[in-house]
């Protein structure tokens, strides 16, 4: 089977916001074969910035666009995504974006695997790797953002209590803008809108940089309240002092990973950083498998693994293939507040059951179907030219 088109598809919200929301656009990746089977993808990256890495010209052997790399090559195995990521990681070794832009059309490689071989594609990663084949439910947590108020905080966690959740996250907004008060009262209000038998999460939107003296000291004042865990409290890459905030002993648990951009930025706030939880993004790290890698390491030194998605379902499927074979990993981060444009990429999103749990599908490839005729309005069309060459035309979808 050979790859006949890699295509990258802008789409956006009509207007755009300074909002942590990074539902208000997106990229989606199409990769289409010669067989007729297509695999989809998305990215959680910014979307021009993303298509450049498509399709920029090659400026010598370390700068070379994914198309190139992947049109024309052959695809039939699990084995084979393996192969050309490698290929495409090696030919854009001096392009920065490459892991971001990559992760969609490696979302997308996995998918049209599972539907050639008609499996879906936690069972390839189980055949590859001899772990087990059976999926376990997970719970969903609402992941939203605070309100701007503690006020407004509460009606946004009493409005998940009432919908059933069981756990939600809360972050970014005013959360350590305005001082140690106001963020133990926008804490003390989503745990009262949860109510006491509910979990909450508290993502501090790294917010405090280096300072790991201040997070400590908001993750003992949260305490009360009983949080599941503290999210990057730090920057992403401030892994001594995440490492001096663990050493304090926090007693809330501290979470981050969500901007791990490879594999080794995960592999060094783990070993090195000392965090409790570690969130992954597939759409972020270079896709499916380097994310199934760091679950991997996450077992192997007994920390948990949770992904993180503020996209849409499509890369909620994504996340969910990776870790969804491990019954002791139960949480998954669930959009629960995303644009209208996220809500209406796939045709058959994740369902919550009456039991307040989220199950895989059986589907082949990823198991969710992208719905064209919804997203035609938010397409966003898009042409590159370099002098009076079209560097990029855009398809239609």
């Amino acid at each position: 089977m050979k790859i006949v088109s890699v295509d990258p598809f802008y789409l956006r919200m009509p207007k755009i916001t300074l909002a942590a929301d990074g539902t208000q656009d997106t990229l989606l990746v199409r990769i289409q074969t010669d067989e007729g089977i297509e695999g989809w993808g998305e990215c959680d990256a910014s979307p021009l910035v993303s298509i450049a890495v498509y399709c920029c010209p090659m400026s010598h052997g370390n700068i070379i666009n994914i198309r190139t790399s992947l049109i024309g090559e052959t695809i039939d195995s699990p084995e084979d995504i393996l192969r050309l990521s490698e290929k495409v990681l090696r030919n854009a070794l001096d392009i920065q974006q490459i892991h971001h832009a990559y992760s969609g059309a490696e979302i997308a490689l996995w998918d049209i695997i599972g539907k050639k071989l008609d499996k879906p594609i936690y069972r390839l990663l189980a055949e590859m790797t001899d772990t087990s084949e059976t999926s376990h439910p997970k719970l969903p947590y609402a992941s939203v953002l605070f309100g701007d108020t503690p006020e407004n905080t509460y009606q946004i966690a009493k409005g998940l209590q009432n919908k059933g959740y069981q756990a939600a996250k809360f972050g970014w907004g005013p959360i350590g803008k305005h001082g140690e008060d106001n963020d133990v009262s926008l804490v003390r209000a989503a745990r009262e809108g949860m109510g006491n038998d509910n979990q909450i999460m508290i993502d501090a939107g790294v917010v405090w940089g280096t300072d790991y003296n201040t997070a400590f000291e908001r993750a003992l004042a949260f305490s009360e309240f009983s949080p599941t865990w503290l999210e990057e409290p730090l920057a992403p890459d401030a892994i001594d002092a995440y490492s001096s905030l663990k050493s304090k002993k926090p007693t809330v648990s501290i979470a981050a990973g969500e901007g791990s951009s490879t594999y080794r930025m995960a592999e060094d706030i783990i070993v090195n950083g000392g965090i409790d939880y570690v969130q992954i993004d597939a759409g972020r790290i270079g896709g499916i498998y380097p994310s199934f890698q760091v679950r991997l390491l996450a077992e192997q030194t007994g920390i948990q693994y949770v992904n993180h998605t503020f996209k849409s379902h499509l890369s909620l499927a994504a996340a969910l293939h990776v870790f969804v074979t491990n019954p002791d990993f139960n949480l998954l981060e669930y959009p629960a507040a995303g644009s209208e444009l996220s809500e209406c990429i796939v045709k058959n999103p994740f369902q919550i059951h009456t039991d307040g749990l989220v199950r895989i599908t059986d589907g082949p490839g990823l198991g969710v179907e992208i719905d064209t005729n919804r997203i035609k309005p938010y397409f966003t069309p898009v042409s590159i030219q370099a002098d009076s060459e079209t560097v990029f035309d855009q398809p239609s979808l």
